[in-house]
């Protein structure tokens, strides 16, 4: 398949889960213009490099990481760049938060209705009880354009970072805490 990039929703809902059209129908309604890329299943950072060479320069790449602590009663999903290693002691104390770990794909898919490998922060347009904490650390806000996936790893969204803080971040009700990642770094 040949990844190409287009503007906006995909011409036709054939073969589109409901999740994904979600996202379409949320990023229409609040004026955000946004860009596509359809592409196979992507699993790895790897796979996710290659999109990002699509989507074009000045996007972040970002992991998205769900996690909780160590009783699963508490729920974050964390936005770092793609490059940044992971310190799960480092964010623990950030946030107050001890023991955390990846948490289980079936809090993924009861909280955001996303599966692993689709984490999205525009997933948490299903977390209407807000069970989940967004947490950002603040070099995701430093580029351009943000990308993500739409609920799916079968497509990939571009578009700008002020839109991201400005108009879909309020929308999905999920007041995000700006964390700084990779501080340990020499």
């Amino acid at each position: 398949m040949k990844m190409e990039l287009q503007n906006g929703r995909p011409d036709t809902t054939e073969g589109r889960l409901e999740k994904e059209l979600r996202v379409y129908d949320l990023l229409d309604r609040l004026g955000v213009a946004y860009q596509r890329v359809d592409h196979e299943a992507a699993m790895t950072m790897e796979a996710c490099e290659e999109i990002d060479r699509v989507l074009g320069d000045g996007t972040a790449i970002c992991k998205n990481l769900f996690l909780c602590n160590r009783q699963a009663t508490e729920f974050y999903l964390l936005l770092m760049p793609g490059d940044k290693p992971f310190k799960t002691k480092e964010l623990s104390a950030q946030i107050g938060s001890s023991r955390l770990s990846f948490a289980k794909s079936e809090y993924m898919e009861k909280y955001l209705d996303i599966t692993p490998g689709s984490v999205s922060v525009l997933g948490l347009m299903n977390d209407i009880e807000g069970k989940v904490r967004l947490l950002i650390d603040e070099d995701v806000l430093t580029e351009r354009y943000f990308g993500c996936h739409p609920c799916i790893n079968t497509s990939s969204l571009k578009f700008t970072t002020e839109d991201l803080i400005g108009k879909v971040i309020p929308a999905l009700k999920h007041a995000p805490k700006m964390v700084k990642l990779g501080m340990t770094e020499s």
